[in-house]
């Protein structure tokens, strides 16, 4: 299994990240106790000059993890015709503990790399770097992070037996299961309707307000909401958008949508709903360095942008979603 190129490329990706935030890290601690961009030092003007290679460097990291999780879902999904008992990723999911937390590990390290890059590109614009202690801190933090992530996928893909009888979507979302995700399976479609569609509105409103008006305030409600709504989203795909997409009133999988028998309509919903989250999250990462001297002029605009971005990515995936539902033949509420 290990011989796949989609699983090369990921342990590749994951692996480099590693290797390259361990390579950082005695940089970030010298950058953290020396830094001075005040000084004309000899040591300070190594430190300029070398940032903008780990600057570079890590962005291009960073970047790389964001596709790695497109990659990661797509690549489960296309190995789950090589294991009995598996029709989607949930299967290859299955096939040992260490798939679905090597997922949330994919997703997590995700929306931190987004936050991350955010916060670079605003400390790239000011002329003193103010946020340059901040960001390669967050690398010491984010550094443990990525290696659970890399051994998580490495056991993941290591246990990953051809010889395995797993259990696919079926058993995992069913009224039997007892797991978060069949509860948020077994919501009754207008409760959960309800709470989709006022989750998407307020975050949407949240994102619009924060872009024309700007303000901090709005910018930490707008990461607030953003949270709040990509598990809002989750739920409604589970609970019922699924279900009109399979036209099948128990079919609740969120990952068979991204199958081509049913036109890959789920990357079509998910790509705006990771996008707009981790630009919500990304705007509010930056609030709290707004008020730096050098940052007044700069934040403002980027973190707005950032919220325009959200909200755009939440309208699609909302329109996306309902013409799923419009669309389909099956009726799940009886007029």
């Amino acid at each position: 299994m290990l011989f796949q190129p989609a699983i090369i490329a990921l342990l590749m990706a994951a692996g480099i990240a590693v290797l390259m935030l361990a390579a950082a890290a005695p940089f970030a601690v010298q950058v953290m106790r020396h830094w001075d961009i005040h000084s004309g030092s000899e040591q300070q003007l190594a430190f300029e000059r070398r940032t903008y290679l780990f600057s570079t460097m890590l962005s291009f990291v960073f970047g790389i993890q964001l596709a790695a999780l497109l990659l990661f879902v797509f690549n489960a999904d296309r190995l789950s015709g090589m294991f009995v008992g598996a029709m989607c990723a949930v299967g290859t999911l299955n096939v040992n503990d260490f798939g679905f937390p090597a997922l949330i590990a994919q997703i997590v390290i995700f929306f931190l790399a987004a936050m991350w890059l955010a916060i670079n590109h605003a400390d790239t614009r000011a002329r003193d770097y103010p946020l340059v202690r901040i960001k390669y801190g967050l690398l010491l933090v984010l550094l443990p992070v990525l290696m659970l992530g890399f051994w998580l996928e490495l056991q993941f893909f290591l246990g990953l037996k051809a010889n395995v009888i797993t259990s696919c979507c079926g058993s995992l979302f069913s009224g039997d299961a007892k797991t978060i995700a069949s509860e948020a399976s077994g919501m009754a479609p207008i409760p959960a309707m309800v709470l989709f569609y006022a989750g998407m509105l307020f975050v949407t409103l949240a994102g619009i307000w924060h872009w024309k008006r700007g303000g901090r305030a709005s910018g930490y409600a707008l990461a607030a909401l953003s949270a709040v709504a990509f598990v809002i989203a989750i739920i409604g795909v589970l609970s019922f958008i699924s279900l009109y997409i399979y036209e099948h009133p128990h079919h609740h999988c969120p990952f068979c949508i991204l199958k081509p028998e049913y036109d890959y309509q789920g990357y079509w919903m998910y790509l705006p709903l990771f996008l707009a989250t981790a630009a919500g999250l990304g705007a509010g990462a930056l609030q709290p360095f707004a008020g730096s001297a050098s940052l007044r002029q700069i934040i403002p605009p980027i973190s707005e942008r950032l919220a325009g971005l959200a909200a755009g990515g939440y309208i699609l995936f909302t329109l996306f979603a309902t013409y799923f539902v419009l669309a389909s033949n099956l009726i799940l509420i009886e007029h």
